[in-house]
């Protein structure tokens, strides 16, 4: 099959849909849901996608990324490439794309949660409960992929992991970290537990662990649960939970970003 590359030079060409008004957080995601696809920005990230086997719509790139993806673009022929200058690239999107290319990816139907868990192999999985910033999400995601955890669970009012920007700030690592979205929250602690998982959730409470204290246990299976940036882990999550765990401050600072606890917690953690 021969690739289809096509020049534009009309924002409002129908065939760029895919890729209007990237910013605008709410539009997105009824159209990203609705057409089951999510978009990749930048050449590493687009490369990471394609590697993990996910099947390209389409690919929106400035003219100087066509030899530099071709090998991408090559694999999929029948994805075609629509070829813009960068500052069409800006007006369909809403915003500069600095890297000059991004692709359409079809979203896969979610991982199913047992088989999720029955997978794991280093005894670690990170829950992610109402992150509802996107940035966050992405660097937590990162942050699993570098320190080797298993798998991750967002619960169901958590930002979405395939956004735009949380896969960007990830750099793809959402594409190799297993994950999957609970349907049933907090109620999926109890599967988890089934499955011989110690749920520890990390919050600021009198009768919480020290992080120390959690490590020194050597629970052979874990599940890291951290909440929300503004008020973290509701109370009935905490009450549903084996333990709470907390980082230790000095300075004069009471908590870290939740992205930065994510990633000291899967450091101490590890195997």
């Amino acid at each position: 099959m021969v690739r289809v590359i096509v020049d534009i030079t009309d924002a409002d060409d129908p065939r760029l849909a895919d890729y209007v008004q990237l910013r605008e957080v709410n539009l997105r995601r009824l159209l990203e849901e609705e057409h089951g696809l999510f978009i990749a920005e930048g050449d590493k990230v687009i490369r990471r996608a394609a590697d993990a086997g996910y099947a390209p719509r389409s690919f929106l790139l400035a003219p100087r990324w066509l030899e530099t993806l071709a090998d991408v673009v090559e694999k999929w022929p029948e994805a075609p490439v629509y070829l813009v200058s960068e500052e069409l690239a800006e007006r369909v999107t809403g915003f500069h794309v600095h890297r000059g290319a991004l692709a359409s990816y079809k979203r896969r139907p979610p991982a199913d949660l047992d088989t999720l868990l029955t997978g794991v192999q280093h005894g670690r999985i990170a829950i992610f409960d109402d992150i509802v910033d996107h940035t966050n999400v992405g660097a937590g995601f990162r942050a699993a992929a570098a320190m080797g955890v298993d798998a991750v669970l967002v619960t169901p009012t958590c930002a979405d992991p395939l956004y735009r920007r949380s896969v960007k700030v990830s750099m793809g690592t959402v594409f190799q970290v297993p994950w999957t979205r609970l349907t049933s929250w907090p109620g999926d602690l109890a599967k988890l537990k089934q499955h011989g998982f110690v749920t520890a959730a990390f919050a600021l409470t009198d009768d919480s662990i020290t992080l120390d204290a959690l490590t020194a246990r050597r629970d052979e299976k874990l599940a890291l649960i951290f909440g929300t940036e503004g008020h973290g882990l509701k109370p009935h999550v905490l009450a549903e939970s084996d333990l709470i765990v907390r980082i230790p401050m000095s300075g004069g600072v009471d908590s870290l970003n939740v992205a930065s606890s994510a990633a000291v917690a899967f450091y101490a953690t590890r195997p």
